[in-house]
């Protein structure tokens, strides 16, 4: 038995261009990556630096920051010396501000080009990025599409979207520049689902994933889960952002989850328990939320299976690494890799499965 469960149907993702945001390839064979955004004043570096570091530990593989002025983006030089993840500088409307961040370290610009101004200064851009060996991502939003095809289709569409994104690409392909993704970002779900699609159908960039503006925690990672689930069924997509009004620490998780559940990333504990009914012999929503707490610093791939009682809890042990089923007389059966091993108290079990999920992260990385 291993940690590894295997699809009854394989997504066959679209290969794209490969890209580089610092450490941290994009596109091509490369797996699916996510990231968020801080929402800490960038000059505040303590706080920044902080957030930014809590992220990398639940999963982040890039961050983005804000630099809205000069002192943000003379921050990012302080910012990057004390993390260990890649930065993407948000950048809007000035292009100084890009230049900047790209001289300061930023390993990312995300800029609108078309806001960007006379092709002279989004020239300086890209020497800026070529210099610095930093990539750029072109972010098409819905909320703020250029006034000239907002006349032309009267409305966010589809193919306003893409029409915004393509042109932003000829921009940039003219100045002899390819390291960039493409995003075509909407609230609507439907509408975003079919501005990737479209936009798929007509690049080969990278695309980075997003519902923007989808909400708190609940409606929020539900919006993004239906929009990169239809997208990433279809192979669309190389990298996620899930945007919440919540802890960005969340939208990390909700990303990873949404990759788990893809088998499109295998990282950190994946539990699969039931929804606990009468028959369940012990607490099960208890138990799962004190389990999700205790092992949210394992890193490796490890599946647990936590069910109240007997009815299915045999056949789902028999398919992850430990498995808990609950049985009469506080004597619940403990599963090692399918086959049913000893019987564990109530009061025992959470400490008794901790232990054992990192024994086995132990062996796994003795290997």
């Amino acid at each position: 038995m291993t940690s590894e469960i295997r699809p009854f149907r394989k997504i066959y993702r679209k290969k794209t261009k490969e890209i580089n945001v610092g450490k941290v390839n994009v596109g091509g064979n490369n797996p699916i990556t996510v990231q968020t955004m801080t929402n800490t004043l960038t000059t505040d570096h303590k706080s920044t630096i902080e957030q930014i570091n809590k992220v990398t530990e639940v999963g982040a593989d890039i961050v983005r920051v804000s630099c809205p002025d000069e002192n943000s983006t003379k921050s990012l030089k302080t910012i990057i010396r004390n993390v260990d993840v890649p930065i993407v500088a948000d950048i809007h409307f000035h292009y100084k501000r890009a230049i900047e961040a790209a001289e300061n370290g930023a390993h990312c610009l995300r800029i609108n080009p078309g806001n960007i101004g006379e092709k002279k200064r989004m020239a300086e851009v890209i020497s800026a990025a070529k210099n610095n060996n930093c990539s750029i991502r072109i972010g098409v939003n819905a909320g703020s599409l250029e006034k000239d095809i907002l006349e032309k289709y009267r409305e966010p569409c589809p193919e306003a979207l893409v029409e915004s994104a393509l042109r932003n690409i000829k921009i940039i392909e003219d100045m002899d520049f390819s390291n960039f993704k493409i995003s075509v970002k909407s609230s609507d779900v439907f509408l975003s689902i079919a501005a990737y699609r479209l936009l798929s159908d007509k690049t080969n960039y990278p695309l980075h994933l997003g519902i923007t503006e989808a909400g708190s925690y609940l409606p929020g990672s539900i919006k993004s889960s239906i929009g990169f689930g239809s997208l990433l069924l279809d192979g669309i997509g190389d990298t996620v952002r899930v945007s919440l009004s919540d802890d960005p620490v969340e939208e990390i998780k909700v990303g990873n989850e949404i990759l788990k559940s893809l088998n499109l990333r295998n990282r950190g504990v994946r539990i699969i328990s039931c929804p606990s009914c009468a028959r369940q012999a012990f607490q099960v929503i208890e138990t799962v939320k004190i389990l999700e707490e205790k092992l949210s610093h394992i890193k490796e791939p490890i599946t647990l299976s936590i069910i109240g009682c007997v009815v299915n809890g045999p056949g789902e042990a028999k398919q992850t690494d430990i498995g808990i089923t609950g049985g009469g007389k506080n004597n619940h059966m403990l599963y090692l890799n399918g086959i049913d091993t000893e019987k564990v108290t109530t009061n025992e079990m959470i400490d008794k499965i901790v232990s054992l999920v990192e024994e086995k992260v132990a062996n796994l990385q003795n290997k």
